[in-house]
């Protein structure tokens, strides 16, 4: 029995900024909206240190292979 392993990625088809919480929903297996709000609760509770994650994960999360970028 062969294991697939799940990757990160940033999401093509469920973005509107970047496309991080999308692909952290599609990983998790979860919709994209609870995502969001938890990163708008944590971006509050914090003090802004989530929009700096966001843009980390933004440019450290690779876009899925053999998917179209738009410009």
């Amino acid at each position: 029995m062969v294991k697939e392993i799940k990757k990160l990625y940033l999401s093509e088809k469920d973005k509107k900024i970047g496309g991080v919480c999308g692909g952290i929903a599609e990983y998790l297996g979860i919709d994209s909206t609870v995502v969001r709000l938890i990163w708008i609760v944590f971006t509050l509770i914090s003090m802004g240190l989530g929009l700096i994650l966001y843009l980390v994960f933004w440019i450290a999360m690779p876009a899925k292979p053999g998917a179209k970028k738009e410009y």
